[in-house]
């Protein structure tokens, strides 16, 4: 891999959408290494390439921004709508969290 692209972990905590992101990143900057890396090569053809590339890659970043832009304000409703929840409903809330903690418990007691 080279120095521009970003290695991610496998997570459950990583949504397929997150994923997703990670990687256009990763493509759209192997795509600008390797726009750099033809700089010097000649031929109408190649010249062609670079420039339709160029514009792919402009509208991929654009459109990478919007959908990150997307994700964060929807998580910050879910995260608004859970807090709500847990304000309106504090003992229900404490009684999700117990019976959670005995499921994972028991599930590692098996172990």
């Amino acid at each position: 891999m080279n120095a521009n692209t970003m290695v991610t972990e496998d997570s459950d905590d990583v949504t397929p959408k997150e994923k997703l992101m990670d990687d256009l990143r990763v493509v759209v900057a192997d795509a600008e290494e390797l726009l750099r890396a033809t700089a010097n090569q000649a031929g109408e053809g190649v010249a062609s390439a670079r420039e339709r590339i160029k514009e792919s890659l402009k509208n991929a970043k654009v459109r990478l921004a919007s959908a990150e832009a997307a994700l964060v304000e929807r998580t910050k409703q879910a995260a608004k709508v859970t807090d709500e929840y847990v304000h309106e409903n504090p003992w229900k809330a404490v009684g999700i969290g117990t019976c959670v903690g005995v499921i994972i418990g028991m599930l590692i007691a098996r172990r």
